[in-house]
Formats: structure tokens, sequence, C-alpha cells
């Protein structure tokens, strides 16, 4: 096995196939890395990009890595994110919580956890960990919401009642395969408490969207409704809620508490 070893500077570095692994402060770089870096005073610094000039890169290939510094949403922290290209998109690597702690984009109950309640949330308890789980993918073909000029009085936009929301509706409306019904009926991995979300627990998944992934179509159907013929949608291409006739199909992701 050939090695080269850098010690020092290093202006430009040109490997042919003849260097089976590169140490970079050390002479023994392990024979399963093609590139071992050894220090103790520093660490690997990605390239430093913002989102414009992410984008103008051709082809990106999948595993490519950088640090952005202005994809992270107004108003979050740190300022910047990690990402990585994964063949079709750019994705946010999440880095992960503390252990023992649930994290939002984490397999878990069925799906994928969506939210996890911050104090003052309607179902915050301290020294718990509770929130949503969406599905891992929208329901086929989507649904209507269903009932049209029927006015089932489940106004309800706040965190913890889309489910009460989705039983007024299973009850209350006999029409076969409406977006509440199919939530309600649904089983995952064992898992059959499935309900069609309320406004704000819909416009959490919006807000972690890129985590949950696996959403198709920019608007959603909530359980909120607004009128005998009127629900509430959620865009997801921005951040804004439509009343749309309830016998229009819109996409629909069901979502379970834990």
């Amino acid at each position: 096995m050939r090695i080269l070893y850098i010690t020092s500077c290093l202006w430009l570095l040109a490997v042919t196939s003849w260097a089976q692994s590169i140490g970079i402060g050390t002479s023994t770089p392990e024979s399963s890395a093609a590139l071992e870096i050894s220090s103790t005073a520093g660490g690997l610094l990605l390239p430093r990009m913002t989102f414009d000039q992410r984008n103008s890169i051709q082809n990106p290939a999948a595993g490519l890595m950088i640090w952005c510094l202005d994809c992270t949403p107004s108003g979050e922290s740190p300022i910047g994110e990690l990402q990585i290209y994964n063949g079709a998109e750019w994705r946010k690597v999440e880095l992960g919580p503390s252990s023992g702690s649930r994290y939002i984009g984490e397999p878990y109950g069925g799906g994928i956890i969506a939210y996890i309640y911050q104090p003052g949330d309607p179902g915050y308890i301290a020294g718990q960990e509770h929130g949503l789980i969406a599905a891992p993918t929208d329901l086929p073909n989507g649904a209507e919401w269903g009932c049209f000029g029927n006015f089932i009085l489940v106004q309800g936009t706040s965190l913890g009642e889309g489910l009460f929301n989705t039983e007024e509706i299973y009850y209350s409306c006999n029409t076969p395969d409406i977006a509440a019904r199919i939530c309600y009926d649904l089983v995952l991995d064992t898992y059959n408490d499935w309900f069609l979300p309320s406004r704000d627990e819909l416009n959490k998944l919006y807000l972690n969207k890129e985590l949950i992934g696996g959403f198709t179509w920019p608007m959603y159907w909530s359980s909120s409704e607004n009128s005998p013929t009127e629900a509430i949608a959620q865009e997801f291409t921005e951040s804004q809620n439509y009343f749309i006739d309830k016998d229009y199909t819109r996409e629909v992701r069901p979502v379970r508490y834990f």
C-alpha cells in the first residue's frame, strides 16, 4: 500500500490511483480510510457558501457536503447549517439530540417525529417528551375533506385538537373515503390511533417538512372546519392557510400523538 503523508501547508493536492490512503498529520493512516486527518489543535472545515452559491454547483454528486451560511429559516438559531446532497436534493444534516432524547425527523412510533411539545404548548409536561408523529408518506391519491354542505362544527385549530376533530368528522359524516375517515381507520406498524391534524398541528408539519420528508404536493387538508362548505388547508410551499371547498381532493398526511 502506498501512502501520501502531509505534515505542513497543503496548497494543492492531486491524488491519482496509486495513492490508496492519505494521511494529514499522521504517517499511518487507517487502511480503510481514503483520507485520515490527525490533529489536536484544529478540525475539518467544509466549504462555506450561501444558498445561491450552493445552487450554482453544477451536477452535485450524492454525498457532497457543505456549510450553508443562510439556509436556516428566519428566526431560528444557530445561523447556518450542515447540508448534504442526497442525489436528488439538498437536505439539512440533523445532528441529533443529547443521549436519551427524541428528535424531529427520528423514525419512531410507526412514523417520523414531526414535532415535540415545548413549554406553553397544550400537552406539554415538564420532564417528559410528547408531541406529534407523522406517517412516513402521504395517503395515496389524496382525498376530499367530505360532507360538503354539512357544518360539523369542528373548528378547533390548536395543538391537541386534531384527534377530537377527526373523531367528530368520523361519526358525523357517513361519506366513505374522506380524509378524516381514512386517517382514523389507518393501521401502520400496529398503531391504529392516527388522525387528520388540526390547522396548527399541520403547520408544525409544514415547518419541519424537510426533516420529516415525503411531502409530494403543495396543499394539505387539516381537520379544522371553516363553514358548511369549506375547511382549512395548508399550502406547503409557503405558510399560508386557505379555505377550500370540502369536495376538492387535497393531499393528506396522517398523524398520531406520542
